[in-house]
């Protein structure tokens, strides 16, 4: 909001999150796996892809490829076919592969415990390297998700479209205890209620007393 101290904004998170818990209580991350490994792939194919699209795919694509040793050994293009429904699947396929390739040579097939070495490795960026720390080993993380960027950007909380920033910003405002739980808070509101296309304004519990860009689109729509 317009003119907003630092100090006011975190008050303003703060009720952003008691409003987000009360409407969604059991939020967790979207995308189905059982073992470490299993996440790691999950998350790489939902770039530009729905959790729902990849909980399709990774059944029979762990079947095929049961561990890091058949990803890092896949024929490509068997690879590739296996993931082609969740889109840019040569790219994917090929991260996948050479991480994996990268994982069973330094790490012993295992997955590394801290941001640095994750984002090191081919496909991994900040955002798939804080699902991982968040997810398996309960490190507090911002995640930024194309969910998370845009809601972030519309509340106020930062002006930034680089999701480095966003996440530097967000972390200056959100509980350090609660980053995951905000990201993922967001995450589910942009699923449900604020999708980009058609935001459910007039439903939204965050739109009257926290949302700058509601304020303003009701705005002009009584102009």
């Amino acid at each position: 909001m317009a003119g907003e101290s630092r100090k006011a904004k975190r008050a303003r998170v703060r009720e952003i999150l008691l409003e987000l818990s009360r409407l969604y209580p059991k939020v967790e991350c979207g995308l189905v796996y059982r073992r470490p490994l299993e996440l790691l792939v999950a998350v790489i194919l939902s770039a530009q892809c729905t959790d729902v699209r990849v909980n399709q795919v990774t059944p029979g694509l762990f079947a095929r490829f049961p561990d890091c040793d058949a990803f890092a050994a896949a024929d490509l293009e068997e690879l590739e076919e296996a993931i082609r429904s969740t889109g840019f699947f040569r790219n994917k396929a090929r991260n996948i592969k050479l991480c994996c390739q990268r994982l069973r040579a330094e790490y012993d097939g295992q997955l590394p415990r801290s941001l640095d070495e994750l984002v090191a490795l081919p496909g991994i960026g900040r955002k798939t390297a804080n699902v991982i720390l968040g997810e398996l080993y309960g490190r507090a993380g911002v995640v930024v998700d194309t969910h998370v960027k845009r809601i972030s950007r519309l509340l106020g909380l930062t002006a930034s479209a680089d999701p480095v920033r966003i996440e530097q910003d967000l972390m200056v405002l959100v509980p350090e205890p609660c980053w995951n739980l905000f990201s993922h808070l967001l995450i589910w509101h942009g699923r449900t209620l604020c999708p980009a296309r058609r935001p459910a304004c007039d439903e939204c519990p965050l739109a009257a007393r926290f949302c700058p860009a509601a304020a303003l689109a009701s705005k002009r729509s009584r102009r």
